[in-house]
């Protein structure tokens, strides 16, 4: 189950992109996502306590479909403590899935729930962001254009996400959960709308693999 927080606060603070802000003080994120309808990207990702020690080198592969699918896949290349065989999670629009290869396991929930009140609940773009999240301009750092994400209730699993833009064009992620981890985000390769195919934002359970809920219909 750690390495399932892990992986959905690291895949929903990207996935957040997902909403549009409208009535407030423009943002960098405002041009990235105008006409945003789907989305591929490359990362690499670090993972640090609370400490600044590291814990976690990844490579990881993104699909997004605007509304409330995406595909997020990480591939450990290092990790203290936690697999290193390559993770998945899927959001289909009704059910997220997660799938340990370690472990021959897939967890799965009803997307609503899992996402509701996390960075990941913003991709499915309904409702009024600023009713769950403050979005505002975070200065300029390290040649990037910054924005600042803080949820506004307590029930969320990270205490701030920063999205950094360059040539309007997101390159770096950092988040900050409540137990003090950070997970950094680096952006290598992206394209906005390319051709998606449904069945990257499906998932069947591996023949033999134990599933942990029930899913949605």
């Amino acid at each position: 189950m750690k390495r399932l927080r892990r992986l959905s606060r690291a895949a929903g603070c990207f996935v957040s992109l997902g909403f549009a802000v409208t009535g407030h003080a423009q943002t960098p994120l405002d041009g990235y996502l105008a006409n945003l309808k789907t989305l591929r990207a490359e990362f690499s990702q670090v993972v640090t306590d609370n400490k600044g020690a590291e814990v976690q080198q990844a490579e990881g592969k993104l699909i997004i479909v605007r509304p409330g699918r995406f595909r997020w896949e990480l591939t450990p290349s290092s990790a203290k403590g936690a697999a290193t065989s390559p993770q998945l999670m899927v959001a289909d629009g009704k059910n997220l899935w997660f799938y340990d290869r370690d472990l021959e396991q897939v967890s799965v929930k009803p997307a609503s729930k899992a996402l509701t009140a996390t960075p990941a609940g913003l991709l499915s773009g309904d409702g009024n962001i600023r009713e769950l999240f403050t979005v505002a301009p975070a200065g300029r750092k390290d040649g990037l254009d910054w924005v600042l994400v803080t949820p506004k209730e307590g029930d969320a699993d990270f205490r701030e996400a920063r999205l950094a833009f360059s040539m309007s064009e997101l390159r770096r992620m950092v988040l900050k959960d409540k137990l003090g981890q950070t997970v950094r985000l680096d952006f290598h390769a992206s394209e906005r709308n390319p051709p998606v195919a449904e069945a990257e934002v499906r998932f069947t359970p591996p023949d033999g693999a134990d599933v942990i809920g029930t899913a949605i219909p």
